[in-house]
């Protein structure tokens, strides 16, 4: 038992990891220090954005419009680090 809740654990951890990667990556892209000129940094954003879309979209449809200012990638690392403390007090307990 105490394996899978590692291993749920790690997968946790990169989710937070690739939604940080694909948040600063798109500040680099609207600040233009990085443009969709270069193929890599487009496959790199077209698959980030796809790997994170489906977590973020529920979370968008949920929170007000807030303008220019996407605060989701902020509430789904939130959510998950409670979800990771959920699952240390399982263990723990």
């Amino acid at each position: 038992m105490n394996s899978l809740i590692l291993l749920i654990d790690k997968i946790l951890n990169l989710v937070i990891w690739i939604v940080v990667i694909q948040a600063v990556l798109s500040w680099l892209i609207a600040f233009d220090v990085i443009n969709f000129r270069n193929r890599f940094v487009f496959s790199v954003h077209q698959t980030l954005g796809r790997l994170t879309e489906p977590m973020l979209r529920p979370i968008r449809r949920i929170l007000p419009d807030t303008g220019t200012i996407d605060i989701s990638p902020v509430i789904l690392i939130l959510a998950v680090w409670f979800v990771r403390s959920l699952l240390v007090e399982l263990t723990m307990g």
